[in-house]
């Protein structure tokens, strides 16, 4: 065994090692194992084992239960979907045909890990930077928008029967928990008191709610030059409008420095038509500039959120989340943009 350092990979490769013997074939012996991320609620690890002879890649991700929100924190009752839920969200999206991680193995109780799942190592890039601007993916950057809608479209006509978790959280409720959240601060933003004053009249209306990913934009998606190759992090999938989630892909934010409005690379009529093709769907250009213009002023909100990780517990208090609350001025100044035509 490969690419290990003092701690607890050993046990974790021992009991790894008995899963993939068990549910995938061979001997399961780890070849290498190493650490991407870790979290509160989610850790991951790639690792590489001998299958039928040949070498093949894997991800492990192990998945616990999201820490329970006191009443108070300005989080509490927030879409979230973890454990075995987001392993079910997968599996969901690959049977409707949306581009995803093949799981391989859901964990059980007697593999000893907990809850998670493996998946196939998915190829690819996910930093913006590299997509919107390396010359080996000029051939993504041109279905980009188009392979983005068929893949929502996609989703969108996941069955939420089989999807008992998930909680309905469409325009009136996702607006009203946001300002609930500034407010909770006490501390007045007039440019986020006229954004919502804005989101509240204009809120859409009408319109069957569909399974949302609730977080599909630019790193969250794994390209490869020849198209999109996996939609990954489902945990804040929800119930809502369908709409939700090509205009968050629009919100200007996620165009990391692009010119074009479909993560930076795309055109909102590719994206629209792909989108229509797959699900049979109608998308009306005022009802995608809603989400579109809510993106930013929810980014912002979120932005705030990161900022006062100081009022919550310590383990919040990173570089990280004040560097993210110190941009809350960038997603406001986007949606007054919008707002004023500039945009």
């Amino acid at each position: 065994m490969t690419d290990q350092a003092p701690g607890p990979q050993p046990a974790l490769a021992g009991k790894l090692q008995r899963i993939v013997a068990r549910h995938i074939g061979g001997r399961g012996e780890i070849l290498s194992l190493r650490r991407l991320t870790g979290g509160a609620t989610k850790e991951t690890w790639a690792f590489t084992s001998e299958i039928e002879g040949a070498q093949r890649a894997f991800i492990l991700q192990l998945t616990r239960a999201a820490p329970a929100h006191a009443a108070d924190d300005p989080r509490s009752g927030m879409p979230r979907v973890s454990g075995g839920d987001e392993t079910a969200m997968m599996q969901a999206g690959m049977a409707a045909g949306v581009p995803t991680p093949p799981v391989r193995v859901v964990l059980g109780d007697d593999d000893g890990l907990g809850s998670g799942h493996i998946t196939d190592f998915v190829e690819g890039e996910t930093i913006a930077r590299k997509i919107l601007r390396e010359p080996d993916y000029a051939p993504l950057r041109q279905r980009f928008a188009y392979q983005c809608g068929e893949a929502v479209g996609r989703l969108h006509a996941i069955d939420p029967k089989g999807l008992p978790f998930l909680v309905r959280f469409d325009a009136e409720p996702q607006v009203a928990k946001y300002k609930e959240i500034y407010r909770g601060y006490g501390a007045p933003i007039p440019a986020l008191d006229v954004a919502f004053s804005w989101a509240e009249a204009n809120l859409p209306r009408g319109g069957e709610p569909s399974v949302v990913h609730g977080d599909f934009r630019m790193g969250n998606i794994i390209c490869g030059p020849d198209g999109i190759r996996a939609v990954l992090d489902w945990e804040l999938a929800c119930l809502g409008d369908p709409v939700a989630d090509l205009g968050w892909l629009c919100t200007k934010t996620w165009r990391f420095g692009g010119p074009h409005p479909v993560g930076g690379v795309g055109s909102r009529e590719d994206l629209i038509a792909g989108y229509e093709q797959a699900s049979g769907r109608t998308v009306h250009r005022d009802h995608l500039a809603f989400w579109e213009a809510w993106g930013s002023v929810k980014w912002g909100v979120m932005c705030l959120l990161k900022g006062q990780a100081h009022r919550r517990e310590a383990a919040e208090r990173t570089v990280e989340a004040f560097a993210i609350g110190r941009r809350m001025e960038e997603p406001l100044y986007d949606f007054y943009d919008i707002l004023t035509g500039r945009a």
